[in-house]
Formats: C-alpha cells, sequence, structure tokens
C-alpha cells in the first residue's frame, strides 16, 4: 500500500472546508488530483479540477486510480462502495468514528474487488518528493524527504514524530503508511509490512504502534520473514491497563494487545523495540 506519483486521485467530498485546504496542499506537492465528489455540487469546478456526482461518473468521465474520502462518518460506507464499484484501485478513509459495521461492510466489498483500503481514522499516505494523499506534513522537509526508510504508523502525530526524528537523523523516507488507529481497518500492520518488504527503496522500517488489539503481534509474526530490519516503537507503556487509551482500536483482546506482549512478540521475532521514539535515528545508524 504504497502510493505513487504517477496515479491519478479523485477526493470525495472535495468541496467541503478540510477537503479543500488539503487537496490545495496534496496538488502544490505534485500528487495528480484529477476530480472530486460531491452529489449537490456536480458540475462545477473545484480546486481546478471538475466535480461529479458519484465516483462511477468520475470514473467514466475522468478516471481515477486512488480516492480520498473527505466525508462524514455515517456517509463513508455509501461512498467508499461507490468508488470500489466504480474501479479504485486504492481506498485512503481519513474519517474517524465510521461505525464498525460499515467498516467491515466496505473493506468486505473492497476484498471482493481487489481494491486496497487504508483506514478509517488515518492520516494518510506519503511517497517523499513523489506525492502524497491525506494530510500528512509532507510538504514540510524538516519531517519528509526521499530516503531509504519506510515508517509504518498506527497514529498520524506518532508517524509525524518518528518521521522527523528519521530526518534529523539524517536520513528519509520512502513511504509512509498510516494504517488508522480503529479496531477494524483496510490495511493492518502485517500488510503494510509486506509492502514495504517488497518495495525495492526500502531498507530498513520504522513500525510506531500502541497498546490494544493485536496487530503489533500479527505482524510480529510477518518481521520474522523479512529481510529488511525493523526498529520499533510502541506506545502506552504507562497506560492503565483497565483503560482503553488513544484509538478506539486501543482495548485489549485477552493475553494479547498490552504493551508487554507486543514488545516481547517483536523482540522475539528479530525487531529492535526502543524505549522512546528519540532513539529511532541512533538505532538507524546501523542501517
Amino acid at each position: 500500500m504504497i502510493v505513487r506519483g504517477h496515479e491519478r486521485v479523485l477526493v470525495q467530498g472535495i468541496t467541503g472546508r478540510q477537503a479543500t485546504y488539503w487537496t490545495r496542499r496534496m496538488q502544490e506537492y505534485g500528487t495528480r488530483i484529477v476530480a472530486g465528489v460531491n452529489p449537490r455540487k456536480a458540475g462545477i469546478t473545484h480546486c481546478g479540477v471538475p466535480v461529479h456526482g458519484t465516483a462511477r461518473e468520475a470514473m467514466e468521465e475522468t478516471g481515477f486510480d486512488v480516492s480520498v474520502l473527505f466525508v462524514p462518518p455515517l456517509s463513508v460506507e455509501v461512498a467508499a462502495i461507490d468508488a470500489i464499484d466504480a474501479g479504485a484501485s486504492k481506498l485512503v478513509i481519513l474519517t474517524e468514528h465510521v461505525p464498525v459495521r460499515d467498516v467491515m461492510n466496505l473493506v468486505s466489498a473492497a476484498r471482493a474487488a481487489g481494491t486496497e483500503v487504508v483506514g478509517p481514522n488515518t492520516a494518510g499516505l506519503v511517497t517523499p518528493g513523489e506525492c502524497f494523499v491525506g494530510f500528512m506534513p509532507a510538504f514540510d522537509p524538516s519531517i519528509f524527504r526521499p530516503g531509504p526508510i519506510g515508517v509504518v504508523s498506527r497514529s498520524g502525530s506518532l508517524g509525524t514524530l518518528a518521521c522527523l526524528n528519521v530526518v534529523r537523523a539524517g536520513y528519509g523516507q520512502s513511504a509512509f503508511i498510516g494504517i488508522g488507529g480503529d479496531p477494524v481497518l483496510g490495511t493492518r500492520t502485517h500488510t503494510a509490512l509486506e509492502a514495504l518488504e517488497q518495495d525495492e527503496r526500502t531498507r530498513a522500517v520504522v513500525l510506531i504502534g500502541e497498546i490494544g488489539g493485536d496487530m503489533e503481534e500479527e505482524g510480529a509474526e510477518y518481521v520474522r520473514r523479512m529481510s529488511k530490519p525493523v526498529v520499533a516503537f510502541i506506545a502506552g507503556r504507562a497506560a492503565p491497563p483497565d483503560r482503553r487509551m488513544g484509538h478506539a482500536g486501543a482495548i485489549f483482546q485477552g493475553n494479547r494487545g498490552s504493551y508487554a506482549s507486543k514488545r516481547r512478540a517483536l523482540e522475539e521475532a528479530g525487531a529492535l523495540v526502543l524505549d522512546t521514539p528519540s532513539q529511532i535515528g541512533p538505532a538507524l545508524g546501523g542501517y
């Protein structure tokens, strides 16, 4: 799940305030925004691109590869399935608080159609020097610049901090994959790790996880088979065990989901697990 500069991007909900702001930032960075969707404003031009009533109409009239969703939670399922049915290859769902049942339905539809989904509740995707889709500060050279380090993060803010530390250490990123923090996601940790393992530009991987769920334990099983080194940080070491912290996905599942469980699984798989994000730079020194 890595976005490339040649891919054409559709913005669903393009006329909203946040969508307008981030569409312009994506365009300035080089992302190929080709069209937008707003059923109530079809036929207008916004941010220099045509606005269609549906993703299917956008595909027929303009064509696109990736769709990014700036739509309200209760509209996500309909918008996502519209894009899936239209033939989108990737969906980036930024919206949080999407009902779990809706996510399950759209993820099932995406799998059947062969559409990759990132999110919900993701900060997006960045390929430094090429494009970004979402609302990560790709345009800030102190945080993002081209390089050999792939970054995977459930959290947008922690992912930004990790990327900042990568650049401060004198490196850059091959790709940033924000998988999102909800309990049900289209792209899980292991899927993002697979993408970076297969990416020729990536030499090492920084994995930012957090307590709750079992994605890091599941990802650790894949780390065992990776040829590329993995440096990891797990947020939530001091969190009370009986409380949910941060994302909706930060809930425990039996013996899995705790800080200790995630750290143990990753270390046993061969990953270097750090105590603080500030250690990312020095840890990458050997790679």
